[in-house]
């Protein structure tokens, strides 16, 4: 399935994107689409067995606003330096295990909201990554099998990043991720049954017309499976959590200079296999 949440912010309502790209309303089944629901194998089931009768009603999408896909997230964790192609391009080591660190939720927001250039930035960058949305509660995961089985689906994720708050301003990564709007997610949550392989998605990306990453998954240095598993050892993760897998290669760090980092007026397009397309303009802050 690929759920979805419309309307403006603040008032989305939950929906359904059927087979034939027919937009749906599930307001009259569910409340919303969060935690609560991913991890209700009930719902979940009546869900899909109206959407298969016909019976839920169409939404006219004309001019409607698609916000995130999932409300109330928990916690972002994200992992840095994940593709092989990506630390090659920045000259860092390939780290020996994941490098995590996280967003704050408030950065999430729709997937053609505009995203906001901090106050005195001079480094933003893109990154496109394949985001992995929690359906269990998770701790101390053992094996891939359960690592997979506690996810709920999948979306695309924006990991806009402030090289210079990030690396040159001391402290950890958080100063140049967590800024306002930082984090656009969705369209969609496009449930895990529906991507039979996060290893194989190709992941592409476009500033202003530009094509700047044009990677897959497949060179992920640690895989979604594992990703889940080393995560749950240091953390719980609960339905709802949203963990930002990484970014390929032809971020504009990687760039010779001069390089071309993000400015108001620039329009970021992004995409993966099946999860759907965002679509940016920056502004100022």
């Amino acid at each position: 399935m690929k759920l979805l949440r419309v309307g403006t912010v603040g008032t989305e309502r939950p929906a359904l994107l059927d087979d034939s790209g027919t937009l749906r309303d599930l307001s009259g089944l569910v409340p919303d689409i969060d935690g609560a629901l991913l991890a209700d194998d009930g719902e979940l089931a009546r869900i899909r067995t109206a959407a298969a009768s016909g019976e839920l009603p169409r939404l006219d999408a004309a001019g409607l606003r698609t916000g995130p896909p999932v409300a109330r997230i928990g916690k972002i964790v994200c992992i840095g330096l994940n593709y092989h192609d990506h630390a090659r391009e920045t000259g860092a080591a390939t780290p020996a295990e994941p490098i995590l660190f996280m967003k704050a939720p408030d950065t999430v927001v729709g997937p053609d909201d505009a995203v906001l250039v901090p106050r005195n930035s001079r480094k933003t960058d893109w990154e496109v990554e394949l985001a992995v949305v929690i359906g269990r509660t998770a701790r101390y995961l053992e094996t891939d099998a359960q690592a997979l089985a506690a996810v709920a689906g999948y979306a695309v994720a924006h990991d806009v990043s402030e090289r210079a708050f990030q690396i040159e301003r001391g402290g950890q990564w958080d100063k140049g991720k967590n800024c306002e709007t930082f984090n656009p997610l969705g369209p969609w949550l496009v449930t895990a049954d529906e991507v039979p392989d996060p290893q194989n998605l190709g992941l592409r990306l476009w500033v202003n017309g530009q094509l700047k990453q044009d990677g897959t998954t497949a060179e992920q240095i640690f895989p979604v499976a594992e990703v889940v598993r080393y995560v749950s050892r240091f953390m719980t993760l609960y339905p709802g959590d949203v963990i930002n897998t990484g970014t390929p290669a032809g971020v504009a760090m990687g760039h010779p200079e001069p390089k071309p980092y993000l400015r108001a007026g620039d329009v970021v397009e992004l995409e993966i296999d099946g999860l759907g397309r965002q679509r940016q303009t920056l502004r100022n802050a």
